[in-house]
């Protein structure tokens, strides 16, 4: 006891860890083995109790993961967990039992934290005796509210998930609840972050831009994720080199605000991250996440259109067809900007697809103001749309706008819209019937169809025994089939 005492001072105020984090490490490991099991949460701390598994824990500690929002989100979750594997703890599905809990939030709606504070809770009544972590972006830009949540033993941001394992064993050691949450500041680096294996077996993300600096009235995500910073290129290179050697064929690239890609440097731009991921041996296709269409310029389009591993999917976020309500928004384009933006797209690519997202109900969104909307999207004839309701966001600026759309209109607004991106979506399946395109195929569902995607990630289904999983064929697509086309194989 004496002398795991005087290791325990020793890991917590001796520098020399900093020098030696090998044998800090090492230490760390060896008091987890001791103590841990050993405590139980109480009002907002560790009080401890005799061990349920013996004076030593020999087996590995269970770690559950549990990720709200974005593929940024799931992407960083992917990398944490590498991290704790590596250290020797076993990953449970969050359903289950575990000794660690890790929650990645999202906070782009109030509904986001709602959803946080349940499954911190759900966790706790788990099992009282975890240790609770909460990251993410809700801590991140609401520290004080995230700070207090007495479920939780840890609490970081989104400026030091690399510590997070280091904070959990120091915690650990201590027996003290902990809140690490650093804020951004500006010229801050990109946080180093490297995946060779992902949980899906086909396509990869891959994070190459993180912060925002558009400052949409709607929008606290600049303040949950601070600057704009930028993955280097030769560092990009590596992890899709990675990639390609595990069996990895597409790569979809994600950011935060992924059109600001390379902005913070003045030496590359997003441009040159495509035509570096085609050009990595292995990888046969290259998607974009979201996009802010302002950003895309002529030259960037001229670049991805002679790039054959491109796969012409792009996903413009438009927010609202009507330019009053962008302007609201503080969007930084018009609709007819957007539309040309959609018009130089069709102009260079074959058989392109457009998908987006429209936001109902917006502050100040008169009747007239949405209908245009309406009528600006069936012009574009977006092939998909994800329709959702303003929600006011504490922290910004259109919190406080005056006349807010109720509840009852917003949801007679988001039936209306989701019918007219209903009527689109088949629309554009219908379209792709009698072509021939490439598909990817990832999996085979329960009623042995196989299932993939083209280019233009028009999802199609083909009836086979043999196995197709990662598989890249030609495929003749016959009409809808649900949300997909079916398809033949040409042989």
């Amino acid at each position: 006891m004496i002398l795991r005492a005087r290791i325990g001072e020793f890991l917590l105020f001796s520098q020399v860890f900093v020098i030696y984090p090998k044998i800090h490490h090492f230490l760390m490991l060896k008091l987890m083995e001791l103590d841990f099991g050993l405590f139980h949460y109480k009002d907002a701390g560790f009080k401890r109790e005799p061990c349920r598994h013996g004076a030593k824990r020999k087996e590995a500690m269970k770690a559950a993961f549990c990720t709200l929002g974005c593929k940024v989100n799931q992407y960083e979750t992917e990398i944490l967990q590498k991290q704790f594997r590596e250290e020797g703890f076993l990953l449970v599905p969050p359903e289950e039992e575990a000794d660690v809990y890790v929650v990645n939030s999202c906070t782009v709606t109030s509904a986001g934290d709602k959803k946080t504070r349940q499954l911190l809770r759900q966790f706790r009544r788990r099992n009282p005796q975890a240790l609770i972590a909460l990251t993410g972006c809700y801590p991140q830009a609401f520290p004080d509210e995230a700070g207090a949540l007495s479920e939780v033993d840890l609490v970081t941001g989104t400026y030091n998930r690399r510590t997070l394992l280091a904070d959990i064993r120091e915690v650990l050691a201590s027996r003290e609840r902990k809140v690490h949450i650093l804020p951004h500041t500006r010229g801050e680096p990109f946080e180093p972050m490297q995946a060779d294996r992902l949980s899906e077996h086909t396509r990869a993300f891959v994070k190459i831009e993180d912060g925002c600096d558009r400052y949409c009235s709607y929008c606290i995500i600049p303040k949950a994720r601070g600057p704009i910073r930028s993955k280097e290129l030769c560092h990009l290179r590596e992890e899709l080199e990675a990639l390609a050697a595990n069996g990895y064929r597409e790569v979809v690239l994600v950011g935060i605000n992924l059109s600001s890609y390379g902005r913070d440097t003045g030496t590359f731009r997003l441009a040159d991250a495509v035509e570096l991921a085609c050009s990595v041996e292995g990888i046969d296709r290259v998607r974009l996440g979201s996009l802010e269409p302002e950003l895309l310029t002529e030259e960037d389009l001229d670049r991805l259109a002679v790039l054959p591993g491109f796969c012409p999917q792009f996903h413009l976020s438009l927010q609202s067809g009507c330019t009053r309500t962008l302007r609201r928004m503080n969007r930084h384009y018009t609709a007819e900007e957007y539309a040309g933006i959609v018009e130089r797209i069709r102009a260079r690519f074959e058989n392109p697809s457009i998908t987006t997202d429209l936001m109902v109900g917006f502050a100040g969104e008169t009747g007239e103001e949405f209908e245009e909307s309406r009528a600006f999207a069936e012009r574009i004839g977006f092939a998909k749309i994800h329709v959702f309701a303003y929600s006011v966001r504490e922290g910004t600026r259109a919190a406080s706008f005056p006349d807010q759309v109720s509840p009852e209109e917003k949801g007679k607004r988001s039936k209306a819209m989701m019918e007219t991106a209903a009527r689109l979506r088949a629309g554009f399946l219908d379209s792709q019937e009698g072509t021939v395109q490439e598909v990817l195929f990832e999996r085979r569902r329960s009623d042995g169809m196989w299932t993939g995607y083209t280019q233009n990630y028009t999802p199609v289904l083909v009836p086979g025994t043999e196995e197709l999983g990662g598989c890249i064929k030609m495929v003749e697509l016959g009409g809808r089939s649900g949300d997909a086309c079916a398809g033949r194989i040409k042989e």
